[in-house]
């Protein structure tokens, strides 16, 4: 062998600097070999790295794990071992001892973390090794990895990926949750937790320190029955084991090829995402609201909430515990039995569908039980409450028994389950049918304080919300009768004819309408909005004889477009209840006038205070602010929380009106449409909306989206913060729209000449910036790059690093005389329509 030329170099000293050094191109670490900060592990295929990092606007330093080939700009960590303990810089060191345990020192060689928190044998000849899965392992060298003696998966951060379990090994007794981090800066343990609960039959459940805040119940065999949403999808699959050795959550992405992780934020909003390469960011999949009934024990015992009305009710059978302070909305007591069980031989059960099941805490399971088991064994013990089949999937198998109070239960417009509850004979002798399918009995705290009584259905109280007879149902409005002359009158001057129970809404008659509005006198007038010259819709402010104060909006008498936009209302805004949304009270239909009652709000339109030269002065920052987030709460009701997925479409500061207390409330759901089960977008011939709020791939190609409205809300959130119409707007500099203006200031860094001069004095810095960073990702001209509104609220609700902007897609200011665009281009506030229409837009 020819050696000349060649530098020898002691066999110790190769040896002693493999001893203390960790390349980037290994997976694995060795006994006594270190791994300093600038240094990184990386997982066999590339997919995972695991080194020293420190969050944005930190001094500290930690180690975890991060997804190495996607999201390099900002890092995306997976797992922290040292979330407690962080190294005060960048000095420090994680090596594998002898016996096996991984510890990490700072520059002085002090320990601040150890594997031997957490109690594992110790190992002979350990390795450290990180896998494409991003769990992190200690073994034997030439052990199963299936088999560790020590793995991060077995203590989770704030992320769950796929292969971690979540739940408990019976035989260990090691119990796996999530735990947020503080902040978005700060990886130390958060107040918010994800367990699966093990007393009684386990169920999913997010915790607030000790407080469950959200439970996703147990587990049917399908899904967590809290997420009727869960369904079998392309991105994972999901499952839950339960036998005598263990018990945990799991899930796969599918065929390796998405990734996807579920994240429970500081703020306790749980997020499932999934890698979009295309746009180099994450997706939201998933957001399970954890507000208004999905809000743990909401209504209290045997109290159930319901989907539409967002408002508590008692079970068929139950009855307020404390009437007046249910009546006032305090539903924590909850409900009790109208008649006390005897446990006699009379005692039957009352079937009750699209349930989420109670909280299973004080529950008993049987897995191998037969179903037509379950009933024959909750009747003979006289402490079984309710029973249900335990696994729906197939035929059905197993019972599931409760004791005691039921609580946490809501109904679910789809695969909510069906629960069994006893009942005394005498109460089940109230219906002919015992396997009735019994709603809650609701409370609307809005509805009518007048009497209406239609074949002997009386409404006489307030704070009670309609009981409805499965069998009378006249008084509620049928859809499909609604015409230009509907048949029928009932002498007092309405007209209706034989009604189904699709939505319950109270018929009001014209002459009271009449009375209250003082004969539609224009001194009552509120305003007038329409689409095109054709259809005009005239409000006015009332006072009915109760004194009630409401808006009447009477719609044009020959218009079919009114028509359309009447049935819209009716059928949306019926079934709608949310804090955000304007409320519809009533309607009224004679001959061929439409109207419909709303409550009334004193403050009238947002854009009177926006753009208004008196009132703007005294809308601070403060309020607008809290403007904004609750257009965004409604938005987020209507596209994800809501019954139906519904789209606004005409979106518009107009559109937004505010009560005493400056709350806002959209309103005008006549152009909206709803989109069912998976379904993303819709193409239409007929462009409705409003010039300046449409997004460009509506007004240019006629589809639209729930983006369509995250782009009209982002042009109302620059709208607010401006006080300025992006409509009009022309900059004296150049030809470019509010839009177009805010993007260009806005990279250039000086976003906040975009804030309205009367601002001045009241704006908070962090939130006006930031506030005009959203508004701008809302308007992007690609659909896809726009957010949802449930990251929206994300945004708004944490300081988390927000990605820039791209080109908003808006429209110069320009006249067209092209013969395919037809409609009224208005130069007010007025709805337009537009059919086969184009847009122009500015590169």
């Amino acid at each position: 062998m020819n050696t000349k030329g060649v530098t020898k170099f002691p066999l110790f000293i190769v040896v002693l600097y493999a001893s203390i050094t960790c390349t980037t191109a290994t997976d694995t670490i060795f006994a006594n070999q270190t791994v300093r900060n600038n240094e990184t592990i990386v997982s066999a295929e590339q997919n995972f790295e695991l080194g020293f990092f420190n969050p944005q606007n930190s001094t500290k330093w930690y180690v975890g794990i991060w997804y190495n080939r996607i999201s390099r700009k900002t890092r995306t960590i997976i797992w922290v071992a040292n979330r407690n303990s962080p190294l005060p810089n960048n000095s420090g060191e994680l090596s594998l001892t002898p016996e096996g345990l991984l510890v990490v020192r700072t520059a002085t060689g002090n320990t601040i973390w150890s594997s031997a928190n957490s109690s594992h044998p110790s190992v002979k000849n350990p390795v450290g090794r990180l896998l494409d899965t991003g769990n992190f392992i200690v073994q034997e060298e030439n052990g199963d990895p299936e088999n560790p003696v020590w793995q991060s998966f077995d203590f989770p951060t704030d992320t769950f990926v796929a292969g971690m379990k979540l739940g408990k090994d019976f035989v260990t007794g090691l119990e796996t949750h999530l735990t947020s981090w503080k902040s978005e800066n700060d990886p130390s343990p958060g107040d918010h937790t994800l367990w699966v609960d093990t007393k009684g039959y386990p169920q999913l459940i997010l915790r607030d320190g000790s407080d469950i805040i959200f439970r996703a119940g147990p587990w049917n065999g399908v899904r967590f029955c809290g997420l009727p949403e869960q369904k079998p999808n392309p991105v994972y699959r999901y499952g839950f084991v339960l036998n005598q050795r263990e018990m945990y959550y799991h899930f796969d992405n599918v065929n390796g090829l998405e990734v996807s992780r579920l994240v429970i934020h500081p703020d306790g909003i749980l997020e499932r995402s999934s890698w979009e390469e295309s746009r180099q960011d994450w997706a939201l999949y998933a957001a399970p609201p954890t507000k208004n009934c999905n809000r743990y024990g909401l209504c209290g015992s045997f109290g159930c909430c319901n989907f539409t009305s967002l408002t508590c009710g008692c079970l068929e059978g139950f009855e307020p515990r404390l009437p007046e302070k249910w009546k006032a909305g305090d539903w924590s007591r909850g409900c009790r039995r109208s008649t006390p069980l005897d446990c006699g031989s009379g005692d039957g059960f009352r079937k009750y569908s699209s349930l989420k099941l109670p909280d299973t805490h004080e529950s008993w399971f049987n897995q191998s039980m037969d179903v037509n088991e379950c009933e024959m064994v909750c009747k003979n013990n006289c402490n079984c409450t309710a029973y249900t089949t335990q696994n729906i999937s197939g035929t059905g198998s197993g019972c599931l028994f409760w004791y005691g109070n039921l609580i946490d239960i809501r109904t679910f417009p789809e695969n909510g389950q069906d629960l069994y509850i006893r009942m005394p004979a005498s109460e089940l002798g109230k219906s002919p049918d015992t396997t009735y399918l019994a709603v809650c009995i609701f409370v609307y705290k809005g509805a009518l304080g007048m009497q209406i009584e239609r074949d002997g259905i009386r409404i006489s109280n307030p704070m009670y919300g309609l009981i409805w007879d499965k069998n009378k149902v006249t008084s509620s409005v049928d859809i499909d009768s609604i015409s230009g002359t509907v048949e029928g009158d009932h002498g007092d001057g309405s007209s209706h004819k034989n009604l189904n129970n699709d939505v319950e809404l109270p018929f009001i008659d014209f002459s009271t309408l009449r009375r209250a509005t003082d004969n539609f006198s224009d001194d009552n007038k509120l305003g007038q909005g329409g689409i095109n010259r054709t259809y005009l819709k005239d409000r006015f402010q009332g006072v009915l004889g109760n004194g009630q104060e409401v808006a009447v909006k009477r719609l044009s008498k020959t218009s079919t477009q009114g028509l359309d936009e009447f049935k819209n209302e009716v059928i949306f805004v019926s079934k709608l209840q949310h804090r955000n949304l304007v409320k519809l009270l009533g309607c009224c239909i004679k001959g061929a006038e439409k109207m419909l009652v709303y409550e009334y709000m004193p403050n009238k339109g947002l854009d009177s205070f926006i753009f208004g030269k008196t009132q703007g002065k005294i809308l601070d920052w403060a309020t607008r602010f809290h403007i904004i987030k609750g257009i965004a709460r409604g938005l987020v009701y209507l596209h994800q929380d809501s019954r139906l997925r519904i789209i606004h479409r005409d979106l518009k500061v107009s559109n937004i009106l505010l009560d005493h207390d400056m709350i806002p409330k959209i309103s005008d759901f006549g152009m909206a449409r709803s989109f069912g089960g998976n379904q993303m977008e819709e193409n239409t011939n007929r462009v409705v909306g409003t010039y300046g709020y449409m997004a460009p791939e509506y007004a240019g190609d006629g589809i639209f989206s729930i983006k369509s409205d995250v782009f009209s809300f982002g042009v109302i959130v620059l709208e607010i913060v401006s006080g300025k119409k992006n409509r009009g707007f022309v900059h004296k500099e150049h030809s470019h729209n509010l839009l177009g203006h805010a993007w260009g200031i806005h990279i250039e860094g000086r976003s906040l000449e975009l804030v309205a001069a009367s601002l001045d004095e009241s704006i908070c810095l962090s939130e006006v910036k930031r506030s005009i960073h959203v508004g701008l990702l809302c308007v992007q001209q690609c659909p896809e790059d726009r957010p949802t509104m449930s990251s929206v609220m994300h945004m708004f609700e944490s300081d988390s690093v927000l990605p820039p902007p791209k080109f908003p897609g808006y429209f110069y200011k320009k006249a067209t005389t092209d013969a395919s665009t037809s409609g009224t281009f208005s130069t007010n506030e007025l709805t337009i329509t537009m059919l086969n229409a184009r847009y122009f837009k500015s590169h």
